[in-house]
């Protein structure tokens, strides 16, 4: 197939994802975190009939959905330099899971108590990247926004300090969902100069210690990876491109809204005020909707 005919191609497929996402917004930016919370909620209460309790192929099913915004309004500036940073991070997603799988470090001993799927040797989800890569750009693209044509220098410390602040939201929520539990207290390695012994609803603080480490990873990584004036030149003329962030805030502020966990909740908002304030937080109610209102 020639060059030719393979941009028009992709430039094909990236138009109808638009449309796909633009003309469905609300159902996936809304419908599917609201609908998501209560289903997970329901589980970890085992409300639900047992083949669907954490069932996996519905929680990849709902991620998937609630991702289709970033991948549709980041496609179109993945250039080979860009794929290859993605592949980077995600080989380095599966190895440093394994690792701390296997020997406690970064993040401090966990086991996953939930079923996520098909597992790569037996150790981490197959599915891991489609939950760990959104995280980080999403974080990336927030502070483009609020920081504007900032230096590298002031964005990669802030969207570091911003992916922090989303698993501080992220990770006591699933805890208490029992996606996964910490053994708090346990050393890594019996080497490492740090115990588990404290905990932030249920994680260790040495989880934010690694997080700080794969952070800076990952956002170094996207920010070599990627063009920043490309991505902010997207962002201007894509509005939905930040919805899976706004569909995080509704989905593990919801979660840990239900558990009582009320500083997560807090942090969830902030990241609220973040989208508020770049006007992302917008996400027009579908057709049906307006006409009953009008009526």
């Amino acid at each position: 197939m020639a060059e030719s005919e393979t941009a028009v191609s992709r430039t094909t497929v990236e138009t109808r994802l638009d449309d796909l996402v633009a003309g469905n917004r609300f159902t996936i930016a809304v419908v599917f975190p609201l609908f998501g919370a209560v289903l997970l909620v329901a589980s970890a209460e085992s409300l639900l009939p047992a083949p669907l309790n954490f069932n996996p192929l519905l929680v990849l099913f709902g991620t998937l959905v609630m991702r289709l915004p970033l991948v549709a309004g980041v496609a179109p500036v993945v250039g080979r330099r860009a794929a290859a940073g993605i592949g980077l991070l995600t080989l380095y997603a599966y190895a440093v899971e394994y690792v701390g799988t296997t020997t406690g470090l970064p993040y401090g001993y966990f086991a996953y108590g939930v079923d996520l799927g098909p597992m790569l040797l037996d150790k981490v989800p197959l599915g891991l990247p489609v939950f760990f890569l959104p995280l980080v750009v999403n974080a990336y693209l927030l502070c483009l926004l609020l920081l504007g044509s900032r230096s590298a220098l002031v964005r990669v410390p802030v969207v570091i300090g911003t992916v922090l602040l989303m698993d501080l939201v992220l990770d006591p929520g699933a805890v208490a969902l029992g996606f996964w539990e910490y053994e708090l207290g346990r050393v890594a390695l019996d080497a490492w100069p740090y115990t588990a012994t404290g905990d932030f609803y249920g994680v260790p603080w040495s989880n934010y210690a690694g997080w700080v480490l794969s952070a800076t990873v990952a956002v170094v990584t996207l920010d070599r990876a990627f063009d920043a004036d490309a991505l902010r030149a997207r962002l201007r003329g894509c509005e939905f491109m930040l919805d899976d962030l706004v569909s995080f805030v509704i989905l593990w502020g919801g979660i840990n809204a239900y558990f009582g966990q009320w500083v997560p909740v807090a942090l969830a908002a902030l990241l609220g005020v973040g989208l508020w304030r770049t006007d992302r937080f917008d996400v027009p109610p579908p057709p049906w909707l307006e006409r009953r209102r009008a009526e």
